[in-house]
């Protein structure tokens, strides 16, 4: 594998991981926000107004980096790749998606 090739592959590993997290935490405050707005008044949905679309566009990049650039770069198969999409829908999963031992 060449020095370029290592640093590409270096490059989409960092950015999902840098996505993979921040997809997690907006997805967690986006529950919360959902909570917020069910227990409170549902006339106040400034939290889920803001947040969703937010949350929105950072779940199509994690799913965009996984299908496009990481899964190719780092060799995922058909099952890993699904694990990894997977995380993305459990709340916090983009926090177990970060920390993969085969992202090293």
């Amino acid at each position: 594998m060449s020095e370029t090739t290592v640093t590409t592959s270096a490059g989409s590993v960092r950015a999902f991981r840098i996505v993979a997290v921040i997809e997690a935490i907006s997805w967690l405050v986006l529950i919360v926000a959902t909570i917020v707005k069910y227990t409170t008044d549902p006339h106040k949905a400034l939290g889920v107004q803001i947040m969703g679309p937010i949350h929105g566009v950072l779940f199509l990049a994690y799913v965009a980096l996984v299908l496009f650039e990481v899964r190719r770069k780092i060799g995922w198969d058909g099952r890993t790749t699904m694990i990894v999409l997977a995380d993305s829908i459990i709340p916090g999963g983009g926090f177990v998606a970060a920390r993969r031992a085969d992202l090293r």
